[in-house]
């Protein structure tokens, strides 16, 4: 099978499926997003839900979270993966989105990757669902099942080169919502150990490069 009809048929079924779909994070406004992806890295979006509410109430914007201390923040988001990072770039994002960009998240990728704990990833959530715009952010399960489906070469090894192939193939009005598609679709059916193929729609036409 050819690359763009595997890509036809992969987005036909999650169109179909899935006309309506966004992160299941939980906020309040831009800045609670970039705060809730920050502390969703290598963790899962569920326990970021359960950390997040208090969290907010306590610190609600960039001004009120800057003005703390990482030891403060540290302990509404201990149970996270890698606490004592994730409070000391949160407060020192904080302080520059309020003292550089008026307390408002900057749309500019290169104004976002400047922000402490911020990376490709991170940033290209932010462009998608904030701001919106046809931006890929690859984590570990768009990376898993861009592969098994075959909708990137082997060669795209790196998340990189498997958003650069992505953004290619997928129409630009897709791409917003693909990223939500492939990761739901890796998180609850293409998991990393015992994919669930037996109740996957994709199965007939799936690469199976597991």
């Amino acid at each position: 099978m050819k690359r763009e009809e595997r890509y036809r048929l992969v987005l036909d079924h999650f169109r179909r499926e899935m006309p309506v779909v966004t992160t299941e994070l939980e906020f309040g406004s831009e800045f609670q997003l970039l705060v809730a992806v920050v502390l969703s890295a290598q963790c899962t979006d569920k326990r970021v839900n359960m950390v997040t509410p208090e969290l907010f109430r306590r610190f609600p914007d960039a001004a009120a979270m800057g003005a703390a201390e990482p030891d403060e923040v540290y302990e509404y988001v201990k149970s996270v993966s890698y606490p004592n990072a994730k409070a000391r770039h949160l407060v020192e994002l904080s302080r520059i989105i309020t003292e550089q960009h008026g307390g408002e998240v900057p749309n500019d990728m290169d104004a976002l990757l400047q922000l402490p704990g911020v990376g490709r990833k991170t940033a290209n959530v932010m462009q998608a669902v904030a701001f919106g715009r046809a931006a890929m952010a690859v984590d570990t399960h768009v990376f898993r099942v861009s592969h098994r489906l075959g909708l990137v070469p082997k060669t795209a090894n790196t998340p990189l080169k498997v958003e650069q192939q992505l953004v290619k193939h997928i129409p630009e009005a897709d791409i917003p919502q693909a990223h939500h598609w492939l990761l739901l679709h890796g998180r609850y059916v293409c998991t990393s150990r015992a994919p669930h193929c037996n109740r996957c729609a994709l199965e007939p036409y799936c690469a199976k490069q597991i």
